[in-house]
């Protein structure tokens, strides 16, 4: 009886299977079928229209080479704009595990402006270090700030980035002392949260301080002022993915809490001009700069990527004119090989100054003028790794930011999806579903670890080179190679231009 019901019961469940079968072959059948018809008659893509069906897969394996390239193909020092080294390099660093590598390295030192430092015969021992000295920006502001990191948090936007990132990289910053721009976008609740330091960066369409008619609100500057974590005031006239270019959050994406952050409607797009319509030339930056100081007591800057470079020279004239309070109280540089979650191509391949040069023409002017201890200096752009924070100190800079590092440290995988809401690690996607796997109290220990160990290898090349700490690092502590195969120090590649006066 037992084997009877057994025998049905598997002739059933086959005859099942079977109809299951036919019928998803027949709906595949189908869909070959409807597929073909529409490739044929279609227009658009001439492989579709020649190779009907078939020609489909070359636009998803175009689509899917982006992911599997990262990871089965490329060598470690191949990828762009990070390669795998890099990243691993972050992640290891603000996982907090061990970071040495073994056998050798695979950075290939051949190629020409290739950088690496000096060490020294007898470097500094541990007894004889010291802790990064505190720099003071705004010395002429009723509130200057004092701070010792050496590495903060670049511009970045809620509304670019989702609410768990922002609290992950607020509380991380908290923990680790270093700074955090809110990037364009205003200064939202999720910023504060973490009780980090705050730079307040005013865009173009000047987002979050701004009045009904778009205009700079001095009452909207004295509100956000107001909050003590608020330390300084970043004025932003370009960025390196895109100078010249503004931007826009879709109307569908400006919801009420974001309307409210911007100063803007709900459902309206959110544009920013590619420029400060009332900034046209040095002195009207330098009003504006004063204008801000004035309001907030707290210290005024500006970002700018370097191309044309006249203008400074004439900014600095206009400065030594006024006298030396006039002058920002920081400047922030950054390279043409800064990131943004969208911009044409155009603008991120071919527009503006790469960091390794601008940043040391900025600072060789800022030196001729006389103004280099009264202007502090930013630089940003593609300083992910300890030798790129080292080198940017030696050639001058006194802080550094960096925005996808610590995107990096937050879980990101360079999946290239910002500007797409599907960003499939929860940082720059509104999609609730995504953003459940980024948990802002996990996350911002890694921020913070990412920064203590940053700060630690910095020191460890500092030591190296024979200096107590990372502010000593100086030109001729690194070296850079040369077209003919020989590396000369970057003090001869860039002579001193202090001035005499």
């Amino acid at each position: 009886m037992m084997n009877n019901f057994t025998e049905t019961w598997l002739f059933t469940l086959l005859e099942v299977m079977s109809v299951v079968l036919v019928t998803l072959i027949g709906i595949a059948l189908l869909a070959v079928v409807v597929m073909y018809i529409r490739d044929v008659t279609q227009t658009e893509q001439t492989i579709r229209r020649n190779y009907p069906v078939i020609g489909r897969f070359r636009y998803a394996f175009e689509h899917m080479g982006e992911f599997f390239r990262q990871y089965f193909f490329a060598m470690d020092r191949e990828e762009l704009p990070f390669n795998r080294a890099e990243r691993s390099w972050v992640y290891r660093a603000a996982k907090n595990v061990d970071s040495t590598i073994a056998f050798g390295s695979t950075r290939d030192l051949r190629p020409a402006g290739s950088v690496y430092f000096v060490n020294c015969p007898y470097p500094t021992l541990g007894q004889d270090a010291v802790a990064t000295s505190t720099v003071t920006i705004g010395e002429y502001c009723r509130t200057p700030y004092q701070t010792d990191s050496l590495i903060n948090i670049s511009g970045m936007s809620y509304g670019a980035l989702s609410i768990p990132a922002v609290r992950a990289l607020s509380k991380g910053a908290k923990a680790s002392g270093c700074w955090m721009n809110t990037g364009e976008g205003g200064l939202s609740p999720y910023h504060l949260e973490g009780g980090a330091d705050i730079v307040f960066q005013i865009g173009t369409a000047k987002f979050g301080v701004r009045d009904n008619d778009g205009q700079l609100s001095d009452n909207k500057l004295k509100e956000v002022a107001a909050h003590e974590q608020v330390r300084m005031f970043e004025i932003k006239l370009s960025q390196g993915a895109k100078p010249g270019k503004g931007g826009i959050l879709p109307g569908a994406k400006v919801t009420e809490e974001i309307a409210r952050i911007r100063a803007i409607n709900v459902g309206e797009d959110a544009i920013s001009p590619n420029r400060h319509p009332d900034i046209n030339n040095s002195g009207e930056l330098l009003d504006m700069i004063a204008r801000v100081r004035e309001v907030t007591g707290k210290p005024v800057g500006f970002k700018a990527v370097i191309g044309a470079y006249g203008w400074l020279d004439t900014l600095f004239e206009a400065i030594k004119e006024r006298g030396i309070e006039s002058a920002p109280d920081f400047i922030t540089i950054d390279g043409a090989d800064g990131g943004t979650g969208a911009a044409p191509q155009s603008l991120m391949d071919y527009l503006g100054m790469p960091l390794q040069e601008s940043l040391p023409m900025v600072i060789d002017m800022l030196n001729r003028h006389g103004l280099k201890q009264r202007i502090k200096v930013v630089a940003s752009g593609k300083l992910i790794t300890p030798s790129g924070v080292a080198w940017a100190l030696a050639v001058g800079a006194d802080f550094v930011t960096s925005a996808r590092g610590f995107m990096f440290s937050l879980g990101c995988i360079q999946a290239l999806q910002c500007n797409k809401n599907t960003c499939p690690t929860g940082i720059t996607t509104h999609n609730k579903k995504l953003q459940r796997g980024l948990n802002p109290e996990d996350k911002s220990v890694r921020v913070a670890s990412y920064v203590t160990n940053m700060k630690y290898e910095v020191g460890i090349i500092a030591h190296s080179c024979g200096v107590k700490e990372p502010r000593q690092l100086k030109r001729y502590h690194a070296r850079v190679r040369q077209d003919n195969g020989k590396s000369i120090p970057l003090d001869e590649l860039y002579p001193d231009q202090s001035s005499s006066t």
